[in-house]
């Protein structure tokens, strides 16, 4: 079991969806367990408001594959259809076992039929109802909830969305389905003093921070950006659940307004794409993005720019969620509900207000010292 720090200091966090990013979120945690050398990577900081990475606690977790359901959370995240990379093999088992979700609309059809160490394989066990969610978050004590659901589960997010909120559980919405940026939503939560931080997680350093820090480039630098692409490809459940093109209207918009949003000139619709491109299984869970962007120097002399990254997709961003859980812990602190914008503007794609990336690191920063409240 993890040695539980003092409870000034421990964090609850509970999961849905446990697939490959939870899998690196949780390998994250007891792989900074004892900081040293690694504290840094990843994280924006070792202690981020009195908190530490070691001090998140696993407390709760969903899922809807067989595979995982019944299983402590430390087995679950190894099982398939997961195929991240294993950078931390001994992770400690958490006392927490993964919990029948609820599917609505959290499963693709499209997926079935594909081999079954690649897709996901439903669980035959009764679904829970609202209430007993609600109750498990109480009685498991968890501070912050995280949402790890597939791209396009609309129905599903907004269940543990009202879940989390009835319970009083900070919300976390690493997906792209609009919560946090939605105002409806956003009154709620802060009505009821929740917090939350969304939507659509950045990863450390992924195809669209990469493609925002060199639009923002363009613009700084007198460079008229006039069109561009993100290809991105895959061999992970994600892109295999997006291969399902209905399952992706806001996914593109998210990635594409986080784009748009630090462009000198929004770009005409027919002049930018941004999103996944196709399903390659044997990448696994690296991602490669394939990237271009055209465009005028001085004297309106043409020019452009390409680039490939390829990363692991899930370790990328499980830094970013350590960083968010403990500025959702933070402003539950606080006292602070609702929408906890300079978080959102710095971790996630599609935050309720967009800003550029140097003005939301300050804006974080000085939320993290107490210095900000919300804006």
């Amino acid at each position: 079991m993890l040695m539980a720090p003092s409870p000034r200091h421990r964090i609850n966090a509970a999961i849905v969806g446990v697939g490959n990013c939870a899998s690196s979120l949780v390998q994250g945690i007891a792989h900074y367990q004892n900081g040293g050398a690694n504290e840094q990577i990843g994280l924006m900081h070792w202690d981020l408001g009195g908190y530490r990475p070691s001090d998140i606690q696993l407390v709760a977790a969903w899922d809807v594959d067989r595979r995982k359901v019944g299983r402590d959370i430390n087995e679950a995240i190894f099982a398939r259809p997961n195929c991240t990379a294993v950078f931390c093999d001994h992770v400690p088992e958490t006392g927490a076992k993964v919990r029948m979700g609820k599917v609505l609309d959290g499963y693709g059809e499209h997926m079935e039929g594909y081999p079954d160490d690649r897709t996901f394989l439903l669980a035959d066990e009764a679904e829970p109802e609202k209430d007993e969610v609600i109750q498990a978050l109480v009685d498991s004590e968890a501070d912050v909830l995280l949402n790890y659901l597939p791209v396009g589960s609309q129905k599903a997010t907004e269940f543990y969305a009202e879940c989390a909120l009835e319970a009083g559980v900070a919300f976390v919405n690493n997906m792209p389905v609009f919560i946090a940026s939605d105002p409806e939503w956003a009154r709620r939560f802060e009505e009821a003093g929740v917090p939350i931080i969304g939507d659509d997680i950045k990863a450390q350093l992924g195809a669209t921070i990469v493609h925002r820090v060199l639009t923002d480039l363009f613009k700084k630098r007198g460079v008229k950006l006039e069109r561009t692409y993100q290809l991105n490809t895959g061999g992970n459940t994600d892109f295999l659940n997006m291969a399902n093109h209905a399952r992706l209207a806001s996914k593109k918009v998210s990635k594409t307004e986080a784009v748009q949003s630090v462009a000198q000139h929004r770009l005409d619709d027919e002049n930018i794409h941004v999103g996944p491109s196709d399903y390659v299984a044997w990448q696994n869970d690296n991602k490669v993005c394939f990237l271009r962007m055209e465009g005028q120097l001085f004297g309106g002399v043409p020019m452009n720019l390409e680039l490939r990254l390829s990363v692991e997709d899930s370790p990328n961003s499980a830094g970013v969620a350590i960083d968010m859980i403990r500025c959702a812990k933070l402003a539950k602190d606080r006292g602070i509900g609702g929408a906890i914008l300079p978080a959102a503007a710095w971790f996630c794609k599609h935050p309720p207000v967009q800003m550029t990336d140097d003005e939301a690191y300050v804006a974080v920063e000085d939320f993290i010292r107490g210095e900000l409240v919300k804006h």
